[in-house]
């Protein structure tokens, strides 16, 4: 199994997944790290458009016009992945990669390797209130 976590510098898990430059990909046997691997990833220092357009009230971050492609370039790199693991992220992104079989789990756990080992232990906890 594999888990893709978002981050800024390759030990930490960044607090926005669409700004992260990078994955961190845990590949896990019999319930134990075995490796990790640092994979580029897509996002907005990659697309055109920088600035996040202005939301209508009630409207979700990552959900408007053209979001689902840049979703599906971020979600290609991690096509292998069970898992992804940010600090937040925009209720588009998550939505999107659900039709790609990827669980997303929102947490505020910093440390990369601490997260990874949670889920496993099945301790991480889901904090959905961290989406946008």
């Amino acid at each position: 199994m594999r888990i893709a976590v978002v981050s800024d510098d390759g030990t930490t898990v960044s607090q926005h997944f669409g700004r992260a430059p990078l994955y961190i990909v845990v590949t896990v046997e019999e319930g134990e790290i075995i490796g990790k691997e640092e994979r580029a990833k897509t996002g907005h220092h990659t697309f055109a458009a920088r600035h996040h357009p202005k939301l209508a009230p009630g409207e979700k971050h990552g959900c408007g016009s053209g979001s689902r492609v840049r979703h599906e370039s971020m979600a290609e790199t991690i096509s292998d992945c069970r898992v992804r693991i940010a600090g937040g992220m925009g209720w588009g992104a998550r939505e999107s990669l659900k039709e790609y079989g990827i669980e997303t789990i929102v947490t505020d756990v910093e440390n990369i390797d601490e997260a990874a080992r949670l889920y496993l232990e099945g301790k991480l906890v889901n904090q959905t209130e961290l989406l946008h």
